[in-house]
């Protein structure tokens, strides 16, 4: 039996109310828009009105008399003023609008989310914040969070941004692994990713835990406005620096607060070690330091790596060498062994007979060391010295001969570093995601924060002899013949290189990059 097709009053009955509903929604939505004004003037009126009945009714009977004369010869002078209605009309409008608006309701507490999030974290440190001996327990088992969270924030995602906790007296912190098992607890419980900063206040009995922002990437090489014997290794928290220094970031001048490393006769920290792993930017590091050492002394660099990393500095002005070959690398240290000691010797000589030093021996010499760890095996092999044995006299007596000597290695090869390196490199960089243990073996100290493991190139730390540990982020200061080189990068490092007989011309606006000439091993003359 053939079916028999519905009536087209049903078929497109669903079609026709769906279109009626919309209708009907967008007349109500434009009626509500017009009307707006006149719906809140009423709301308001309401309101008014029961803010008056609610005031007649507390008004005690012997006074409802003279409060009705009062109000009605207030009435009668405003009818017999002139304009007088219409003012008090006026008024009493304006009145019921302000009294109509919509207001936003202001949160007084956490929501349920946010507040079951700090009875767990609350419970989670009761086991550390409390002993059995305690009558009167701040931290308990099912407690209240509130009597030890004085102060709580929260982000748009419902994650912790800054708390303040009170605890007990007897907690011991002034232990670091009492502190450091408290601060590990609140960072896997606040949520990983992101960088905690850890202020214990040991005579409140209080700790404020707060989310640090990210260190800006966006300043590249540049002329930096410090004195000679300053170098800025990067930039730091505004708050952990008394000092900024105007820098051109995104197009637009700002003061960023530096880390600046001071060096010279007078510096307690005349050398500097770098370490990091692959990647995390210390070749950047030296090379920023090259172009800010340039500007007022000569610079030796010795590249264990071989991949030419330096060599956008071959030939310029005040490079002596840039070396990445054993024989080289064993002859250009030798010569600044002989350099420090004729530096010495000289310096001494006018002393004694009550001359000032020598002009040649007051130019800072810089001696960057890339790696030197591969350097040693080769020499090993070959039955050649160490070249890091070498150093021994710059990094000894390199302060009083105005020769600063900075090393950068990697974490690998660390154990690989001599003595003298370990000993008079009192100036401390780490750069890329490195754990507590190894930033504690390189700076002796951890710092104040959590490191996380993900981390832009030149991110990291630094502690400047017995100072304190800063987040350090390096000036974008990339290899300009590096194909993958923003053009903005390379135009700022190519205009800070110095001059010399092999400068190459600035690059049009579609550069053809030229690849990266070999290492000459080349010997330093004496200047």
């Amino acid at each position: 039996m053939a079916r028999r097709p519905l009536p087209r009053i049903l078929s497109s009955g669903s079609a026709q109310i769906t279109r009626s509903r919309e209708i009907a929604r967008t007349a109500a939505d434009s009626a509500t828009d017009v009307l707006h004004p006149l719906i809140t003037v009423s709301r308001g009126l309401r309101k008014l009105a029961a803010k008056g009945r609610q005031k007649w009714a507390g008004t005690p009977k012997e006074r409802r008399g003279p409060t009705l004369f009062l109000v009605a010869a207030c009435v009668l002078v405003v009818a017999l003023i002139p304009y007088g209605p219409l003012v008090a009309l006026i008024t009493v409008m304006a009145a019921a609008a302000w009294q109509g608006r919509v207001r936003t309701p202001v949160r007084t507490g956490p929501d349920e989310a946010e507040t079951a999030r700090l009875q767990a974290l609350y419970e989670a440190l009761v086991p550390y914040f409390s002993v059995p001996e305690d009558p009167a327990p701040l931290f308990a088992h099912r407690g209240e969070w509130s009597k030890a969270f004085s102060e709580y924030e929260f982000d748009g995602n419902g994650r912790l941004t800054r708390l303040r906790v009170t605890y007990p007296a007897y907690f011991t912190d002034g232990e670091a692994a009492a502190r450091a098992r408290i601060e590990q607890l609140l960072h896997a419980k606040s949520g990983r990713g992101r960088e905690y900063l850890f202020t214990w206040d040991e005579e409140g009995n209080e700790l404020v835990m707060s989310v640090l922002p990210a260190l800006s990437t966006d300043i590249a090489a540049q002329r930096f406005v410090t004195v000679p014997g300053e170098t800025v290794l990067g930039f730091t928290d505004a708050d952990a620096v008394q000092r900024t220094v105007p820098v051109v970031q995104s197009d637009i001048t700002v003061q960023a607060p530096p880390v600046v490393w001071r060096t010279g006769p007078r510096s307690t920290e005349p050398h500097l070690l770098a370490v990091g792993g692959p990647g995390s930017g210390t070749t950047t590091l030296l090379r920023s330091i090259a172009l800010q050492a340039l500007q007022h002394g000569d610079v030796l660099i010795v590249e264990g790596s071989g991949t030419g990393e330096y060599s956008c500095l071959i030939g310029r002005a005040g490079v002596l060498a840039v070396e990445c070959g054993l024989a080289g690398a064993l002859s250009s240290l030798e010569w600044a062994a002989h350099e420090t000691e004729r530096r010495l010797i000289a310096a001494n000589r006018a002393r004694q007979a009550g001359q000032p030093a020598p002009e040649d021996t007051r130019r800072p010499l810089w001696i960057l060391v890339d790696r030197p760890g591969v350097f040693g095996h080769l020499a090993a092999a070959d039955g050649h010295v160490d070249p890091q044995e070498l150093l021994s006299v710059p990094l000894r007596h390199g302060r009083a001969a105005h020769v600063t000597v900075v090393v950068a290695e990697q974490f690998d090869s660390v154990d690989a570093l001599t003595e003298a390196v370990r000993t008079h490199t009192r100036a401390r960089v780490v750069l890329g995601g490195a754990g507590v243990d190894d930033i504690r073996s390189v700076l002796g100290e951890i710092p104040r924060t959590t490191p996380v493991p993900d981390v832009p190139p030149g991110r990291g730390y630094a502690r400047l002899g017995n100072g304190p540990v800063l987040r350090l982020q390096v000036p974008a200061t990339p290899d300009p013949f590096d194909d993958a080189t923003t053009e903005a990068h390379r135009q700022a490092v190519l205009a800070l290189l110095p001059a010399g007989p092999d400068t190459p011309q600035a690059p049009p606006a579609a550069p053809v990059i030229p690849a990266k000439p070999l290492c000459p091993p080349t010997v330093p003359a004496e200047p």
